[in-house]
C-alpha cells in the first residue's frame, strides 16, 4: 500500500491500483471470509477516485481552452518521455507537451504558458483527488484490520 501511496505522487506506478490491490491482498490472505466486505467497501472510493481524477481536471482543462487534442497528444508525450526519463518523465512530457503545443497554435507564449500554469493545477488536483481516494481505502482496510485481525 505504501508503494501505491508513493506511486500517486510519482506516476511511475499505478497508485490507486496498488492501494486497493494490497486490500485484495489482504482479504485473500486472511482466513474470515468477512474481509471480502472490506474489499468491497474500499472498491468504492477506489471507483470514486478513479473517475473523479479523470472527469474534474478534464472539466478544468476544457474551461481554460485547453482542447481534448492537445491533451491526448500531450498524454501521448507523456508516455513516450515516462520511458525516456524514469521517474519524471510523465510529468515533463506531459506540461512540456501542452506547453509547446499551444505555443505553436497560438503563437503566444504567455496564453500557452497559462494553459501551462492550468495544466500543472489539474495534475496536482488529480493527485489530491487519488490521495484523499487511497486514504479512504487504507481508512477503510484499518477498520477491516481492527474488526476482524491482521489473519
Amino acid at each position: 500500500m505504501v508503494v501505491g501511496l508513493v506511486g500517486i505522487v510519482v506516476p511511475v506506478l499505478p497508485g490507486l491500483v496498488l492501494v486497493v490491490g494490497g486490500v485484495v491482498v489482504w482479504a485473500a490472505l486472511h482466513p474470515d471470509h468477512r474481509a471480502w466486505v472490506v474489499v468491497a467497501v474500499a472498491l468504492v472510493p477506489y471507483g470514486v477516485g478513479v473517475v473523479t481524477s479523470y472527469v474534474v481536471p478534464g472539466r478544468r482543462l476544457k474551461e481554460a481552452g485547453v482542447g481534448s487534442w492537445t491533451v491526448a497528444a500531450a498524454a501521448v508525450l507523456a508516455v513516450v518521455c515516462d520511458i525516456a526519463i524514469p521517474v519524471v518523465g510523465a510529468l515533463v512530457g506531459f506540461v512540456g507537451g501542452i506547453f509547446a503545443i499551444e505555443a505553436t497554435r497560438r503563437r503566444d507564449l504567455g496564453q500557452a504558458w497559462g494553459m501551462t500554469r492550468s495544466a500543472l493545477a489539474a495534475v496536482g488536483l488529480s493527485m489530491l483527488v487519488e490521495l484523499t481516494a487511497a486514504g479512504v481505502i487504507v481508512t477503510t482496510w484499518l477498520g477491516g484490520l481492527f474488526l476482524l485481525g491482521p489473519g
